[in-house]
């Protein structure tokens, strides 16, 4: 449910902005809110499952994720939605990472990378049928078909949990000091930054107090936090950065994330908005992309384990650029095998760069440091994502003004102002190449063997 919803929603949000009226900067916010509550929550996982256990932690995600989708499939107004939105990922947040961490701990080594795969196939399948059937229930159903669906399958896991999950109230606690400072001050920066970057749409501009105010509060924020987390029992320990490895994937990350949720953002605006396909058949179009992701990542994973990292990294790269390069070429009459093309060269070259990079993160930094690397590492990607929308809604906006101001008509207008965003986004992926051609060309395995040694 969770890895269903991070995806369920795109497809539905031209719907959802006509029936309530608003700007694409506005609806954007429904995919927003809910990567920015989920990378607040990111922090506080760890130190909830010691406090609380994960027994009571997983049933309390599970409830809440059901409470926030019965809100949305209610809410009457964008407003109302939005702050369902941020109630659902409460508990969907959490959902992942607490599984995860319960099949490793739970599960003996000889048996562990099974149980992670199975649950792997899990979080590849959401994204792959989140469109699809967020398409399909969105036209036969209406869109808030997509919320109340999470509802009797709730219930289900509610059920499984207690019949099966008890064993975990055996755990210990343990009651651990909270960095309180630090987690507000994570706080601060995420809110101020998501507020500099939606203050640049209609309301305000560039040159805005709003936006100057933002820019200085959110670099004050962040210099804040990262001064604090030099305490011990700190909420994050930023001492990874002090490694050039690290930091060279971390940085892929970052603009890996900004490109392709910013990017596939426009994607169901351009399908059926400008070319006028349904819901479903937006859906089908864009599933390629994820089956096409579910195929190749079991091999690009192996290539990872193997340890090729530089090649298949840049690969995957210009892959991923290539495709959306492909997607900016797409307008009225555009045969429909181009289209599937085109989502078959983005899920190709996605498989081909998220297993090598995060192979590198993690084998460039101690195993006293992979937790916090592993966090960080789904911090950026969330944080990414929730700028590269914000970014992407603010710059649609502009270049449709600037387009209609020279006297294009509104259709055509929005063609471009969406084409733009497609070459920006390529563009941007190209530049991920100077980090990449740093990665090492086999992965690193000195400081796992220094460990063993020591």
């Amino acid at each position: 449910m969770a890895a269903i919803d991070s995806s369920i929603v795109n497809v539905s949000l031209p719907v959802i902005q006509r029936q309530f009226d608003v700007d694409l900067d506005q609806v954007s916010l429904v995919i927003t809110a809910y990567m920015i509550t989920f990378l607040l929550f990111i922090p506080l996982t760890n130190w909830l499952k010691n406090r609380v256990g994960y027994y009571h932690l997983y049933m309390a995600s599970i409830i809440i994720f059901i409470l926030g989708s019965a809100l949305c499939s209610i809410s009457n107004s964008i407003d109302m939605l939005v702050l369902s939105r941020v109630i659902q990922a409460i508990g969907g947040g959490s959902i992942a990472p607490v599984s995860l961490a319960i099949l490793s701990e739970s599960f003996p080594e000889n048996e562990r990378g099974s149980a992670i795969g199975w649950w792997g196939i899990g979080n590849v399948m959401g994204p792959a049928l989140g469109p699809t059937l967020g398409g399909v229930l969105t036209e036969y159903l209406g869109w808030q078909a997509i919320f109340y669906v999470n509802l009797p399958i709730g219930i289900i896991a509610i059920l499984m949990n207690m019949r099966y999950l008890n064993f975990l109230k055996a755990r210990k606690r343990i009651n651990l000091p909270f960095d309180f400072k630090g987690y507000l001050l994570f706080i601060c920066f995420i809110v101020l930054l998501q507020f500099t970057l939606t203050s640049t749409s209609d309301k305000f501009g560039f040159t805005s107090w709003q936006f100057i105010s933002g820019v200085l509060l959110t670099v004050l924020s962040l210099w804040l936090f990262i001064r604090f987390s030099r305490r011990p029992s700190a909420l994050l320990d930023l001492s990874v950065f002090r490694v050039a490895a690290f930091n060279r994937a971390f940085i892929i990350v970052a603009l890996r994330s900004l490109a392709l949720f910013g990017g596939m953002f426009f994607l169901p605006f351009l399908l059926q908005g400008y070319l006028k396909y349904t819901e479903i058949q937006s859906a089908l179009l864009i599933l390629p992309n994820a089956l096409v992701m579910l195929l190749t990542r079991p091999m690009a994973g192996k290539m990872a384990d193997a340890g090729e990292i530089r090649n298949i990294s840049v690969f995957g790269i210009v892959l991923v650029s290539a495709s959306f390069f492909l997607f900016a070429q797409i307008n009225t009459g555009t045969p429909v095998w181009f289209i599937i093309l085109s989502m078959i060269v983005r899920g190709l070259g996605i498989s081909f760069l998220i297993a090598p990079v995060s192979t590198a993160m993690l084998n460039a930094v101690s195993q006293s440091q992979t937790a916090t690397a592993t966090s960080l590492n789904s911090l950026m990607l969330q944080l990414g994502g929730s700028v590269g929308i914000a970014i992407s809604g603010s710059m649609h906006t502009y270049i449709n003004d600037h387009y209609l101001s020279k006297g294009y008509e509104t259709t055509l207008a929005e063609h471009y102002a969406l084409r733009d965003g497609f070459l920006f986004t390529a563009v941007l992926m190209l530049v991920t190449l100077i980090p990449a051609f740093k990665l090492p060309h086999k992965v690193e395995r000195e400081l796992k063997h220094k460990e063993a040694l020591g």
